[in-house]
């Protein structure tokens, strides 16, 4: 793996290193099967109007080999030191003109918000501690990646193949894509609720 390039506040940060060819091949997992992307825990999803893109999950055993070292030397470089047990179903998501995320947090990183499916033994009781965003194309406008309290103008994630690490508890946001199709493919690690 390439040295670590840059390390931020709250997050880990390799800029441009997945190949176009790995991109491509992560974009090309939706096989154009989009879904319009919802907000909340599986057992009560809404459409929100914080939100506006198309996403599709994914789950096959490359993408994990692929990006799973990147959590491992994050969590270890950046002094976290997470308990991390498993990864959920990896999201690669579309953001079309005019499409958003507005600010979130992808865990409360609380015992009371874990996976509560007992047949899924990986996630049962477990919560999100880790979060990543992939950048895989670069060829749009807006769209920016950003973390509050690090200013409004400031984008956290540029560049294809760009790929950041955050406690899944820090508030972000992706600004509104001003022209083009902006695509990401993010995931979360989790463990252990903490204590």
């Amino acid at each position: 793996m390439t040295e670590l390039i840059h390390r931020g506040i709250e997050y880990w940060y390799w800029p441009t290193i997945l190949s176009h060819e790995d991109c491509q091949r992560l974009i090309n997992l939706s096989k154009d099967n989009w879904d319009e992307a919802t907000i909340g825990k599986p057992e009560g999803k809404t459409i929100s109007n914080d939100r506006k893109s198309d996403v599709v999950f994914v789950n096959d055993q490359w993408v994990y080999d692929l990006i799973w070292p990147f959590m491992e030397v994050a969590n270890e470089n950046a002094g976290w030191k997470y308990n991390i047990t498993a990864a959920e179903d990896c999201q690669v998501t579309k953001y079309t003109k005019d499409g958003f995320y507005s600010w979130h947090t992808d865990s409360l990183g609380s015992h009371n918000d874990v996976h509560t499916d007992p047949d899924n033994k990986l996630l049962f009781g477990n919560t999100r501690k880790l979060s990543m965003s992939i950048l895989l194309n670069d060829d749009y406008e807006g769209g920016n990646f950003e973390f509050r309290g690090m200013g409004e103008e400031e984008e956290c994630l540029e560049g294809e193949g760009s790929i950041i690490v955050f406690p899944s508890f820090s508030w972000h946001q992706v600004t509104p894509v001003t022209k083009g199709t902006r695509y990401s493919l993010v995931a979360w690690f989790v463990g252990p609720p903490f204590v």
